[in-house]
């Protein structure tokens, strides 16, 4: 099944959202680069924490030597590097699937990746929100000066 982004007019948001043009080409770029997936493997997205997340994705029958995770440029691809093997040998039935695959995932600026772990045919993939001070909550003085400030208040 594919799915259509709606056509969509970000001029709509310009009054609304000041520097978003950079959120909005890497919504974009996803949906633009996305193939059709095969469903295969499956996985989870969890929240962890205010600030932490997990992709575990489950891969029965695959050995972490079957596997690399990468991360480059907000993309995190996830693909079995395992020769398929053809022999049937005392296999009367096969219904783990131990073909070759790539999955990947768009992850926004502020997510890094803390790492990777396997257990029980589960990978999980640490995920952290990253907010920098500058981000945080803070309180900004009325008819007062914020620190650092007095230069851009003078001109």
């Amino acid at each position: 099944m594919v799915h259509q982004f709606p056509t969509f007019d970000i001029n709509r948001l310009t009054p609304y959202a000041v520097g978003f043009d950079r959120v909005f080409d890497r919504v974009f770029d996803y949906m633009e680069h996305q193939t059709q997936s095969t469903g295969f493997p499956p996985y989870d997205i969890r929240k962890d924490g205010e600030n932490q997340f997990s992709i575990v994705i489950a891969l029965a029958g695959y050995d972490e030597k079957d596997l690399e995770v990468e991360v480059k440029e907000g993309v995190i691809t996830v693909r079995s590097k395992h020769e398929t093997s053809d022999e049937k040998k005392d296999i009367l039935y096969r219904g783990i699937s131990n073909k070759k695959f790539t999955r990947t995932f768009t992850i926004a600026d502020d997510i890094e990746v803390r790492g990777a772990s396997m257990v029980n045919g589960l990978l999980t993939i640490s995920l952290e929100r990253i907010v920098p001070d500058n981000k945080k909550p803070r309180m900004i003085p009325i008819n007062g000066v914020v620190e650092g400030e007095k230069e851009f208040l003078a001109e």
